[in-house]
């Protein structure tokens, strides 16, 4: 569904991503885990076309992913973004129905009607006109989920969807994931959330400086890692001080 080739990306002097290699099968649930600033959401970046790679190459569900053909990549690959990204100015509603509106050129009618599944989906059925304001920073999240699904993408890019949430309402984004990885929605979700990653994910992918240092089925990599900087990593993370 994703593949991805040696891929490499610089800011300036700063090598982000030093020759990544990994893909994702259709119905798979992929978490990146690592450390800050070790490159994961430049990766999911590249996928959606939000930035250029220097090098490498990024297959989509077939289609390379390049200048001409971001909006049929974006077609088929939606983004959730850790700081919801809502429009300000329209209700819950209109923000799930403007990309199939004005991307798939669905009408007006249709596209209300598949919000309003969506909204009863994420459990805000009855936020339908609220607008982003007044919502908690779970709902938004929701809508943001919601509203990803509204354009049938055949995956998901999480980009560490809970990390701006407080600590109560984690669990009701992630319950909606979890049910999106049971329904056999193919999902790459870089995250924190180590429990998460270990129910639900199929395999974990651990980087570091811009390399994939260790990956493998999640909870052998979670429970047994091979590599000492993993082994840091997870003890770090699970047992903080």
């Amino acid at each position: 569904m994703i593949e991805i080739s040696d891929l490499r990306k610089n800011f300036g002097q700063h090598e982000v991503l030093r020759g990544i290699t990994f893909s994702t099968q259709k119905g798979e649930v992929v978490c990146l885990i690592g450390p800050s600033g070790s490159g994961k959401s430049t990766v999911l970046r590249c996928i959606n076309g939000l930035e250029k790679p220097d090098s490498g190459s990024v297959m989509v569900d077939g289609v390379a992913v390049g200048e001409g053909t971001l909006r049929q990549v974006r077609s088929k690959v939606a983004m959730v973004f850790q700081k919801f990204n809502l429009f300000p100015h329209r209700t819950a509603i209109e923000n799930i129905m403007e990309g199939p509106i004005y991307v798939r050129n669905v009408g007006r009618a249709e596209a209300r009607d598949q919000a309003l599944e969506l909204l009863e989906k994420v459990g805000l059925r009855d936020k339908a006109d609220a607008y982003p304001s007044e919502l908690s920073g779970g709902q938004q999240q929701r809508i943001g989920i919601a509203r990803a699904l509204a354009m049938r993408p055949v995956a998901i890019l999480f980009d560490e969807p809970t990390s701006a949430l407080d600590p109560e309402l984690v669990g009701e984004v992630l319950r909606v994931m979890r049910s999106l990885a049971d329904e056999g929605m193919t999902m790459l979700v870089v995250t924190h959330e180590m429990a998460f990653a270990r129910e639900v994910a199929d395999r974990v992918v651990f980087m570091d400086g811009g390399v994939i240092v260790e990956s493998g089925a999640a909870r052998e990599v979670l429970t047994n890692p091979q590599a000492d900087r993993t082994r840091n990593f997870l003890q770090r993370i699970i047992h903080p001080i």
